[in-house]
């Protein structure tokens, strides 16, 4: 029988009554754009994300473009940011009219190296071409960037630093989420994600007040006081309210999830560590929400074919960085050519992970990941 990847089904039954609760009564008040569920959902996520604010918003993508545009980051700028990430984080730097510097990674983790960003701030400067403004760090496969190093090196340049949190919203280092440390922390509620909901959504948390009032106005198309008397331009971006119905009971169960994909990813670790490359390393104090289990073997094709031929999906992110893509192959890249990031992207591949994965489908999954492996 066929296993699916991330099992929506399953979460959707512990949470059918509820949600079809909540999506009834969208339907009975029938504020489909800005209803009272957004406001709701809101709060509860500041609650839960340890932040004064946050925002709503169409999705992850614009989640990261919010800031950026508040900041008025734009051409001459540089934004500093991983290239093993999926290309939204780029993407986004680039639809500023800003410049991406792609950084490397740390080996261990898969996540932005302070090493690398230093370096590259210090070239950036030197260059004399661009204003270093900005970082991204990406929380990737759930798990936080070292934000305890990464903090005192924006500090000293006086950068901004993001938390992408699309596949990381929920991790936390020392007790700590990213907000912590980062001036805004972004979050993705597509499907797939964590924490996802029926369709788009994404959501900015910070503590700053007046910035969290310039990013709802550049959401909903620069508005003032009156929505006639638009003081900024602005796009559409928000969270409708029926994404925001369906969130509010899975964010009521996000901590157990969390908790039991903890679990899942300890006994994988365990079933697979002496017959695979490489396992996840998770640093130390560090929770993830593990978005993906990514293992290292050394040919990821071949390993996914055998899986699949039992039923076993696997994916793979991402062998090809977003500094090689065709869209992203003249922006600057770290001068030293990014070798840890290269040294992965012929051998990642991801099994399935999610908060519903029984003990006996896992222990199929490792065992024919053994047998795969020889």
């Amino acid at each position: 029988m066929a296993i699916p990847f991330i099992d929506l089904k399953a979460q959707q039954d512990r949470l059918r009554t509820e949600i079809e609760a909540g999506i009834h009564n969208v339907l009975a008040h029938g504020q489909y754009i800005m209803g009272p569920q957004v406001a709701q959902f809101e709060q509860k996520l500041a609650k839960f994300g340890d932040s004064r604010f946050a925002l709503g918003c169409a999705n992850g993508t614009d989640a990261l473009l919010l800031p950026m545009m508040a900041w008025g980051i734009g051409p001459g700028d540089a934004v500093f940011c991983p290239s093993f990430t999926f290309c939204a984080t780029a993407e986004t730097i680039a639809l500023m009219g800003a410049t991406p510097v792609f950084v490397d990674m740390e080996r261990d983790t898969y996540n932005i190296s302070p090493s690398s960003l230093e370096r590259a701030i210090k070239e950036t400067i030197s260059a004399g071409k661009l204003r270093p403004r900005c970082v991204i760090a990406v929380d990737l496969f759930g798990q936080c960037a070292d934000y305890e190093a990464l903090a005192p090196i924006v500090g000293e340049y006086g950068l901004k630093l993001i938390a992408d949190s699309a596949q990381g919203f929920g991790t936390s280092l020392n007790g700590k989420q990213p907000g912590h440390w980062a001036d805004v922390t972004t979050a993705s509620f597509f499907p797939a994600k964590p924490l996802g909901c029926y369709g788009d959504g994404g959501a900015v948390l910070c503590d700053d007040e007046e910035l969290t009032k310039i990013m709802a106005s550049l959401c909903n198309h620069g508005k003032g006081s009156d929505r006639y008397d638009n003081i900024r331009i602005g796009f559409n971006s928000r969270l409708d309210t029926m994404q925001a119905a369906i969130l509010l009971p899975k964010l009521a169960v996000f901590a157990d999830e969390i908790e039991r994909r903890n679990k899942i990813a300890a006994r994988y670790i365990e079933g697979l560590k002496r017959h695979v490359l490489r396992v996840p390393t998770v640093r130390a104090g560090v929770v993830s929400t593990w978005a993906q289990f990514t293992i290292e073997v050394p040919d990821p094709e071949g390993f996914a074919k055998i899986l699949k031929e039992d039923g076993i999906p696997t994916a793979r992110y991402y062998p090809k960085p977003v500094h090689m893509q065709s869209a992203y192959v003249d922006y600057p890249v770290q001068g030293n050519g990014l070798p840890n990031t290269m040294a992965c992207v012929d051998k990642v591949i991801s099994l399935p992970m999610h908060a519903y994965l029984d003990e006996d489908t896992q222990d199929r999954i490792i065992e024919m990941a053994k047998k795969a492996l020889g």
